[in-house]
């Protein structure tokens, strides 16, 4: 064999073993950035999971309350359209984690949401037998309970985009994601409202 031919050989081999790398590192990339997605994802899932129980909660809150206190009408009120409105953006799908506008829209009708429970749950505080009665105690917890779920997955949702938003923008990585359309997602941000949980201990 000619030495030209074997210095040919051996330039091809190079070169497709050159392809083959890139090649895995590019599938590898893409792989591991679907999976990143998916756990966003899942963990998206968990979020409204939470919401969804609080959202259940709230018409047994609020007919206890109702019983005790009937003429704070204007709390009632409140908590319905509030509840109304985030039952409104509850069904979205994982498409709103790609579009910053409905998931501000989202999160902002849940703090709406809190803002009212916690008013309602402060309506308690001037009825002594409301504060004392077995069936309202029972859903104040399950209510506290459900507000704790909510801000233990919305951490780890936010920390789960961390590490994907992280892997879209990092290089080389980023070269892969601009390439095939993974978008940056958004976070949870607490505003003022919901920076705490609304009260629901006496």
């Amino acid at each position: 064999m000619k030495k030209g031919a074997k210095i040919g050989i051996i330039v091809a081999v190079v070169v497709l073993v050159i392809i083959s790398a890139f090649v895995r590192y590019v599938v590898g990339t893409y792989n591991r950035l679907v999976s990143l997605e998916e756990t966003v994802e899942s963990q998206w899932a968990q979020v409204q999971n939470q919401y969804q129980r609080r959202y259940d909660l709230i018409p047994n809150l609020v007919a206890t309350v109702k019983g005790y206190a009937s003429h704070e009408s204007e709390i009632f009120t409140q908590v319905a359209e509030a509840r109304s409105k985030a039952g409104g953006v509850m069904e979205l799908g994982s498409d709103v984690l790609d579009d910053p506008e409905k998931f501000e829209k989202f999160q902002q009708a849940q703090n709406e949401l809190s803002t009212g429970l916690g008013r309602l749950l402060a309506v308690a505080e001037n009825y002594p037998e409301l504060k004392a009665n077995e069936n309202f105690l029972a859903l104040q917890d399950q209510l506290e309970g459900t507000e704790n779920r909510i801000s233990v997955e919305r951490k780890k949702f936010n920390e789960e985009v961390q590490k994907y938003n992280r892997a879209i923008r990092s290089f080389p990585g980023n070269l892969v994601a601009n390439k095939h359309g993974f978008e940056k997602k958004a976070y949870f941000n607490a505003t003022e409202e919901a920076k705490t949980a609304p009260k629901v201990e006496f």
